[in-house]
């Protein structure tokens, strides 16, 4: 799904673009996923893994901007991706269909700028509007300061994967699975 653009402040003052990514922001997009990867080790991939070409990525990001629930926000200063966050239907099975997972990575420089927490807000709302019921995520067991940003937007924690990671060193790090009710029965 397309977003509407929307400026915002960050808490140290500096002004962000939120939008919806498009097949032309393909390259600032690799280059966005290369860089991430290189500045920290709770992601998923390593920069050599960031291997996708652009017309690729353009297609990609047509497709997700063309789908009707699926969502990637991009943060842009000056027309760079420093932030990305996406919401992801789990399927279109009857089943599934509550069930949405989110991601979101941040460039080293803007982190503890307040823009996780607008994000990870931004894409709730959206998972509230969409319809979905819950939303999950993982997350490195040894990342305290995304696992409290989580807790303190109303994710819990309801498992761990153990070693569901393993480094290029040969060590594990665990997975601590959270998740958020959008409209919770009280």
């Amino acid at each position: 799904m397309r977003i509407k653009e929307k400026e915002c402040i960050l808490n140290d003052g500096r002004k962000v673009v939120l939008r919806s990514p498009e097949p032309q922001d393909a390259q600032t997009v690799l280059d966005y996923l290369k860089q991430t990867a290189g500045e920290t080790r709770f992601l998923v991939r390593y920069p050599e893994e960031c291997r996708c070409q652009i017309e690729a990525e353009e297609k990609f990001l047509e497709s997700v901007c063309q789908d009707e629930k699926n969502i990637m926000m991009g943060a842009f200063v000056d027309g760079k991706m420093i932030a990305n966050s996406s919401l992801m239907g789990k399927g279109g099975h009857i089943k599934y269909r509550h069930r949405a997972s989110f991601g979101i990575a941040i460039v080293e420089e803007y982190w503890n700028s307040g823009l996780g927490t607008l994000l990870t807000k931004e894409i709730l709302e959206y998972a509230q509007k969409a319809g979905f019921e819950q939303v999950e995520l993982g997350v490195y067991e040894d990342n305290p300061r995304a696992i409290h940003l989580y807790e303190k937007l109303g994710f819990q924690k309801y498992g761990i994967i153990p070693k569901a990671f393993k480094l290029k060193d040969d060590t594990y790090r665990d997975e601590v699975q959270m998740i958020y009710y959008c409209n919770p029965v009280t």
